[in-house]
């Protein structure tokens, strides 16, 4: 996953960025011509985010990237990218350090090695035994 600092969110009116409300339904936007979306956290405690990014990666197929705008916070990343986010805009007060260590400390889930995700549908294992 890539980590970005708070001063570099902007961006959102590139040509091919939808930004997305935390409250729409990924199934009625249209995403041709989507290379980006944004999905916004208007709070942390708030996972409406999780729900679309999934919902866009495993029943719409977007292969493009999924960055995570808002009140991101640094123990949201692991399950951001088993959602299907590919990029995080962290909130100013996080520090870009701590995110990229705490990030590293879940290889398992990265790697899909556990269970599937959003992204690697098959656990390693699973993979590992079919081949």
């Amino acid at each position: 996953m890539k980590l970005l600092p708070f001063s570099e969110q902007s961006g959102a009116d590139q040509a091919g960025t939808l930004v997305l409300a935390n409250d729409a339904d990924p199934f009625e936007v249209t995403l041709d011509g989507v290379s980006r979306i944004d999905l916004h956290f208007p709070k942390f405690t708030d996972g409406r985010a999780y729900s679309q990014a999934f919902l866009l990666r495993r029943r719409r197929e977007f292969k493009g990237e999924i960055r995570a705008t808002g009140d991101v916070l640094v123990d949201q990343l692991a399950q951001m990218e088993r959602s299907g986010f590919d990029t995080a805009v962290l909130r100013a007060d996080q520090d870009l350090a701590v995110a990229q260590r705490v990030l590293s400390s879940y290889p398992g889930y990265a790697a899909g090695k556990y269970q599937g995700d959003a992204v690697d549908v098959q656990p390693h294992f699973k993979e590992a035994a079919a081949a």
